[in-house]
């Protein structure tokens, strides 16, 4: 099982390299980072253009090969993934957002992992009755609506829930109220509370998509022969599906669990956006927008970690899930 793993995290150690570099020669041939520094009254010398490009590595006039050599050799050597265009570490920024993020959407994550997953197990095993045909709709109606449709949906009611009791029940603007006297619970009480919309938002529709894959899965194992054969040997409709069928259900749900979480540190900035919370999927669209290429490049290894994360992750519950896999 160890030697599995191992042997797994070398290759993933070398795809995640190679989409590191790939994604900086990438983000450095698209991105223009002198571009911040044009049109302004009065005009900033070349000079003073070129000092800031080279104090950041990323000067185009120098040979892109090179500039990505200066960037791994950093990396490796002090672990540093540069200066962003704001002046900071590029390396601080991420751990600072990865954090915020995993507050956000961990438990979203979680609950909507589970719920879903049972959900779907519940529709699969009364197909086509009422309580799977309601929940295939809801899925499908929740799957169909814009993230951040929900996200307005739900402030406008916690709005009108603030309105109506005449004081601020819910907040949702941010990760807590700048400002806020008191101790410890009160603190955690207001981020909790600024927390209940965003894991709301996340829940519902990881809720929508997971009960849709474990439908589908349970209802492709329901019909196996080792689940008659449970049944032969005396074993209860509904113990036959919890021990047998949920199991093997769930080995191609570890996969897609798996990688869904560990991408989603980078893929909510909607929600976080629509919240307001400064994770690390606003500071992938604002290193875009800002053409801040060790931003953008720092994130994209990022995204390589957690997807090898991700990945030996799936493969332990696999294995844990399938025996054969051990072999």
């Amino acid at each position: 099982m160890i030697g599995f793993i191992a042997r797994r995290l070398v290759n993933y150690l070398f795809l995640s390299a190679i989409a590191t570099m790939l994604g900086y020669v990438l983000v450095s041939m698209t991105l223009q980072p002198s571009a911040r520094f044009l049109g302004k009254n009065p005009p900033i010398p070349q000079a003073s253009i070129d000092a800031a490009l080279d104090k950041m590595g990323v000067n185009p006039k120098v040979p892109l090969l090179e500039r990505l050599w200066d960037w791994v050799t950093q990396l490796v050597t002090t672990g540093s993934l540069g200066i962003s265009t704001r002046g900071t570490q590029v390396t601080a920024d991420i751990f600072e957002r990865s954090g915020t993020s995993l507050r956000l959407l961990v438990i979203g994550t979680i609950l909507g992992a589970v719920i879903g997953v049972a959900l779907g197990v519940w529709g699969a095993v009364r197909q086509y009755r009422a309580s799977d045909q309601i929940i295939t709709y809801a899925s499908f109606t929740i799957l169909a609506m814009p993230v951040f449709v929900i996200g307005v949906v739900l402030m406008i009611l916690a709005t009108s829930l603030n309105q109506a009791v005449g004081t601020n029940v819910i907040n949702f603007t941010g990760e807590y109220t700048a400002g806020l006297q008191g101790g410890f619970w009160t603190q955690f009480g207001d981020r909790a509370m600024h927390l209940l919309l965003p894991t709301i938002t996340l829940t519902v529709g990881a809720v929508a998509s997971y009960s849709r894959y474990q439908r589908s899965a349970m209802l492709d194992v329901m019909s196996a022969d080792y689940i008659r054969t449970a049944r032969s040997k005396g074993r209860t409709r509904g113990s036959a599906i919890i021990r047998h069928g949920v199991r093997v259900a769930l080995i191609p749900m570890s996969t897609f669990f798996a990688y869904s979480f560990g991408l989603i540190l980078t893929g909510a900035s909607v929600t976080e956006n629509v919240f307001s919370w400064h994770g690390m999927g606003e500071y992938l669209l604002t290193s875009v927008s800002n053409s801040d290429i060790n931003a953008a490049a720092g994130t994209i290894l990022f995204t390589s970690i957690l997807v090898l994360i991700a990945g030996t992750l799936s493969d332990v519950i696999y294995a844990a899930l399938d025996p054969r896999v051990r072999v």
